[in-house]
């Protein structure tokens, strides 16, 4: 309380006592109610509330099973309450959760190592919480860079692509070339270009001036609908950072960490990046980010030019390290290969039955089905009937049905799950009106 202040004249609601406890007799519709009471309206949740799960599970608080495609938006990439990550993270919980950066414990050393074992590529690694702050690192790494060439600040361009998505925060809502991402949050930071996802000469165009220092990519873009680039694309921009003395760096915060098949999107390419930027599954639900840096910039953020409070926390690193064991297994990268192709035949047939999809597309369990033009829109009608079924889907725009299950999602589940999604369709394809 300020000094001087008598407590009679504090507002009422400093002097509320703190709620009780959650208690088994609130139901659905009091949750949302304090939902809707306390949340800052950002989201738009379904009316479900989701308890607990198990593997590729979850139930509700009124007991109601779905299998779970979406994953935590593919951040649940060993899906909900795995052994090993639970083990990992109850034994560091009794040892140390946090000590800062002042200071240094073992978890997130053996964290930063294995991943720069893991990469091929980078030599030093920066741990973050999410893959906003990983990506933000990456763009202060690129102008601290081309700073330290002599390249005045006009000359410090970051070029990305349209219909990318980098995060939320200033500099990287910025960095995403989607203007629906901008609106109301003028003036943004400058120093940026946009150019054509997969256009190689719109790239060269971009960069023609010599004023780009960092090229930053999606391998496959996520919430710009399931898009993959071209193999040729991606060595475009590589030759592209090598002749104007760029840095070439990968987006793999939603398609890293075995989502496509191999371990770090690039690899599928054999592109070689300089830096690459990770979250979601990289802790597999526990919050992590890291920016992987090679040897061009591996040496550029000295001591003061960045930091984190949170970012390196032993029990996110143990947790990660964990899940990194985990998602570097053949059996599992294996798994994701022969589940994406089950879903991909599957969404033919259904295709051949209800004429939904324009195209399917997507690299490993990273899959997009785009809606035809006449349903333009009506993602969103689809997932709410996919609910009604028992099946948790996501949307990547209004026009993209987006599959990212866990990776390792058993033949059971899939099969459940794409049981449930073709009642769903069914439902919704009878909905509509007779040409």
């Amino acid at each position: 309380m300020p000094s001087g202040v008598p407590k009679d004249a504090m507002p009422d609601n400093t002097r509320r006592p703190l709620p009780a406890a959650a208690t088994e007799t609130m139901t659905t519709n009091d949750l949302f109610a304090l939902s809707e009471r306390y949340y800052v309206p950002v989201y738009r949740p379904r009316r479900i509330v989701l308890d607990h799960g198990r593997g590729a599970r979850v139930w509700d608080r009124d007991g109601r099973e779905y299998v779970d495609f979406g994953a935590g938006i593919a951040v649940n990439a060993l899906g909900h309450a795995h052994p090993a990550l639970i083990e990992a993270l109850t034994a560091q919980a009794g040892k140390l959760w946090h000590t800062s950066n002042v200071f240094v414990s073992e978890p997130p050393l053996r964290l930063a190592e294995a991943l720069v074992e893991a990469s091929g590529f980078a030599t030093r690694v920066f741990l973050c919480n999410s893959g906003t702050e990983a990506n933000e690192a990456a763009i202060k790494l690129a102008r601290r860079w081309a700073a330290a060439q002599g390249r005045e600040p006009g000359r410090r361009t970051i070029l990305t692509f349209e219909g990318s998505f980098h995060g939320r925060t200033l500099a990287s809502v910025t960095a995403t070339a989607q203007p629906k991402y901008h609106e109301g949050f003028e003036p943004l930071p400058p120093g940026f270009r946009y150019a054509r996802f997969n256009g190689v000469a719109a790239a060269e165009a971009a960069m023609a001036a010599g004023d780009v220092c960092a090229v930053l990519v999606e391998p496959v873009q996520g919430e710009g609908g399931v898009t993959p680039a071209t193999p040729e694309f991606l060595a475009a921009l590589r030759d592209l950072c090598d002749r104007h003395g760029a840095l070439l760096m990968f987006d793999e915060i939603q398609c890293g960490m075995g989502r496509t098949g191999s371990l770090f999107a690039w690899q599928d390419s054999g592109v070689r990046p300089d830096v690459v930027t990770l979250a979601k599954a990289l802790g597999s639900g526990f919050p992590v980010g890291a920016m992987l840096v090679g040897d061009a910039a591996a040496d550029t953020l000295q001591f003061g030019a960045h930091g984190t409070t949170f970012g390196g926390n032993p029990l996110a690193a143990a947790v990660a390290l964990a899940a990194l064991r985990e998602l570097s297994s053949p059996d599992l990268l294996g798994n994701v290969e022969r589940q994406a192709a089950a879903i991909r035949a599957a969404l033919d047939e259904c295709d051949r039955e209800f004429g939904l999809f324009a195209e399917i597309r997507g690299r490993g369990l990273m899959i997009g089905a785009q809606l035809r033009p006449e349903y333009a829109g009506r993602a969103a009608e689809i997932l709410d009937r996919c609910v009604e079924h028992g099946l948790l889907l996501l949307q990547a725009g209004p026009d993209v049905l987006r599959f990212v299950p866990s990776l390792n999602i058993d033949d059971v589940d899939v099969a459940d799950g794409l049981a449930r999604l073709r009642a769903a369709l069914a439902d919704f394809a009878g909905a509509q009106p007779s040409p």
